[in-house]
């Protein structure tokens, strides 16, 4: 993995830029030159959410508890979580009760003058959500970064030779165990007889037993499109459907001719730099449309790694929201070039050459995520972030425990906790989980 230096470079139209960098130190240095203010307060806020990590962290390894039905477990797990509360001053422990529920665009002019960095750090809050930074609970996306790593901001990470290249380690790591990986295999259904799953059914026709069955797909296409419905509670599945699963996020890749003349250059750019500036772009979406002045995050992973493109050559990722998965006027196939070309535009107005350097595009919208990717409603996250969805509520208030009303059939994907995110971090509380319930069922057969 390679992690350059600058988290993230803020482009700003009409005035100076910004540089987020890994060292608190280099950050504030740059702050200076903007706001004196917010230099100073930048130290003080990361120091908050520093507090704020001791006692957030353990939750992203943390099984949910089942409210209805604690164990002797949860009631430990809780234990630690409240001593590690209480271990907070008052103004810490207030702040964290306070942040979570909070609009993150409330949280961030609470601390900051600067509109650049207030939308910076607003922008983690609303990345990858149907919600705009004054929509409630945002701040909830900041506290989860700062949970991870400490950062409000989260890294420019990339995976030496591509994101493929993280997909062929786990191939290599699992095959070496003796696993078997079959590709161009579609999953069309999991067979459940007697309440409990049975084998999983291919597209070929084939059908495999299966002592369980572990689904990393979303929850609403794993039980509204694998299983079949009588299998399910009429209740259960009334929750499934009222799941909130409706993406607002398209990418566009450019592969390019040479390098796009950026008033100031980073791996990764944020395009987004006031706060109106992001809600007006999630107000387009919220009517059916895609924004014409869209809040993008920005990847020029060439920069770091030159295996990914020819010499003098590079390759630009590019997040957009918003975009609406359902347009109000027309549909995909007929706005999709009309999109690419308003991506387009607005980038070159920060790289005017930007245009006579593409020799090649690809647009996936949010139809394109579902319909290539299996991502319901194109939700880039299986499901919301937000409060009502997170921890013992996601993906469903009682089935947060990675288990499913189908004896042996599991989830372990981005729609479970701690959510989305390349972190690996679902599947490995699954497989905690799902190794307990193997063993506990190998000493009952005994």
């Amino acid at each position: 993995m390679i992690s350059p230096e600058v988290r993230v470079l803020a482009l700003n139209p009409e005035g100076r830029s910004l540089h987020i960098c890994q060292d608190h130190g280099r950050t504030v240095g740059e702050l200076v030159r903007i706001s004196g203010h917010d230099a100073q307060k930048y130290v003080e806020f990361h120091r908050n959410l520093a507090q704020v990590r001791r006692v957030a962290a353990p939750l992203l390894s943390m099984t949910p508890p089942d409210m209805d039905h604690l164990k002797i477990e949860d009631y430990l797990n809780i234990g630690k979580l409240g001593l590690k509360f209480r271990d907070l001053d008052k103004k810490d422990a207030y702040r964290l009760l306070r942040w979570a529920p909070m609009a993150v665009a409330d949280l961030v002019s609470e601390w900051f003058e600067s509109g650049l960095l207030r939308a910076t750090i607003a922008a983690r809050g609303i990345f990858g959500t149907f919600a705009g930074p004054w929509s409630a609970g945002t701040s909830l996306g900041v506290l989860l970064q700062a949970a991870a790593d400490g950062y409000a901001i989260a890294p420019a990470l990339f995976a030496k030779g591509g994101a493929g290249a993280i997909t062929e380690a786990l191939v290599k790591a699992a095959t070496a165990t003796g696993v078997r990986i079959r590709k161009n295999a579609a999953v069309t259904g999991i067979r459940v007889k007697d309440g409990q799953a049975t084998s999983v059914v291919l597209s070929s026709g084939e059908e495999i037993p299966a002592t369980a069955v572990v689904s990393s797909a979303d929850p609403r296409h794993t039980f509204l499109k694998l299983v079949d419905p009588a299998a399910l509670d009429p209740n259960f599945l009334m929750k499934v459907r009222n799941y909130r699963c409706t993406g607002s996020v398209a990418k566009v890749n450019l592969a390019l001719s040479g390098l796009p003349n950026f008033s100031e250059i980073s791996e990764r750019i944020h395009i987004g730099p006031s706060i109106d500036y992001l809600e007006r772009a999630f107000d387009a979406a919220k009517y059916g449309e895609f924004s014409p002045q869209p809040y993008m995050d920005v990847a020029i992973p060439s920069l770091v790694d030159t295996s990914l493109a020819p010499k003098g050559a590079h390759v630009m990722s590019i997040h957009v929201q918003y975009t609406p998965y359902e347009l109000k006027s027309g549909d995909w196939n007929s706005q999709r070039e009309q999109f690419g070309d308003t991506v387009v535009n607005t980038l070159s107005a920060f790289a005017p050459n930007l245009r006579e350097l593409i020799v090649h595009r690809q647009i996936l919208t949010p139809l394109d995520l579902e319909q290539t990717y299996g991502l319901t409603g194109g939700h880039i996250f299986h499901g919301e972030h937000s409060l009502d969805q997170f921890f013992a509520f996601r993906p469903i208030l009682g089935w947060a425990q990675y288990r499913t009303p189908i004896k042996c059939l599991y989830l372990c994907g981005a729609g479970t906790h701690p959510g989305g995110g390349v972190t690996g971090a679902p599947g490995a509380n699954a497989s905690r989980e799902i190794i307990k319930d193997l063993r506990r069922g190998a000493r009952q057969r005994l």
